[in-house]
């Protein structure tokens, strides 16, 4: 008996046949397709990208340096505390960097308020505060009048309009033991915070819109899903025409 018989033995990268010579570099060549759409795309948005600042960061950048001497106007003073919060409201921030922010919020409300305005400030701040650390849930009726009636003293204070959506996060970044003060340390992170959040690599690509999506959106979630599909089914028609050539029938 031969026992180097090998009539059952089947490998993709050894294949015995012709036939599953032909099959395999019919796969390979599918594959390489499909490489090419998804990385190679890739590549390209990572070529031809260039760092783009959202509005916010540019409004940054012109008060930054009277904020950080501690010299800036009322309108400056606004315009960063404005700034803050639009970064606040991103969805991943890292807790430090949001410690950081926080601090910059409550020091500048603090600052822009008169004297009346700074016991209240820090009264329902506290409340809020100790609100906070009781509840169960934020549904309850004391969180949420607390939260509403902090929200409409802070927000006169930094100018922010009954429509703005950073109203719903003003309270929450309140700390009524940072508002002394704006930390050197934190002062050294704001540059860093702002830079990785409000500028964003874009092109082309991303800006040009292609059926009411961003193409490259529309590139990677619809396109790359329909190529992927058209290329089993290619694999398939393939296979078909081969097994006529040869006369193989099922």
């Amino acid at each position: 008996m031969d026992t180097n018989q090998n009539d059952y033995h089947i490998s993709f990268f050894k294949p015995t046949t012709a036939m599953a010579k032909w099959n395999r570099n019919l796969a390979i060549k599918l594959i390489l397709v499909w490489a090419v759409a998804v990385f190679g795309f890739h590549f390209l948005l990572r070529a031809i990208e260039k760092p783009t600042p959202e509005d916010a960061y540019v409004k940054y950048e012109k008060v930054w340096e009277n904020i950080s001497t501690e010299n800036a106007s009322v309108e400056e003073m606004q315009t960063f505390a404005h700034t803050s919060l639009s970064v606040l409201g991103k969805v991943f921030i890292k807790p430090n960097e949001k410690a950081t922010l926080c601090n910059a919020v409550s020091w500048v409300t603090y600052q822009l308020a008169d004297s009346l305005e700074k016991n209240l400030l820090v009264d329902k701040t506290r409340e809020l505060e100790k609100i906070i650390s009781e509840i169960a849930a934020i549904s309850e009726p004391a969180y949420i009048n607390a939260k509403k009636s902090l929200s409409q003293v802070t927000s006169s204070i930094l100018g922010l309009q009954q429509s703005d959506p950073r109203r719903l996060i003003l309270s929450l970044s309140l700390t009524s033991t940072e508002m002394d003060s704006f930390k050197d340390v934190n002062k050294e992170m704001i540059p860093a915070i702002m830079s990785t959040y409000l500028i964003h690599n874009q092109s082309f690509l991303t800006d040009f819109v292609f059926l009411g999506f961003p193409f490259h959106y529309f590139y990677t979630a619809v396109f790359l899903l329909v190529l992927f599909v058209f290329l089993c089914w290619l694999y398939c028609y393939r296979v078909d025409q081969k097994y006529a050539e040869l006369g193989i029938e099922e």
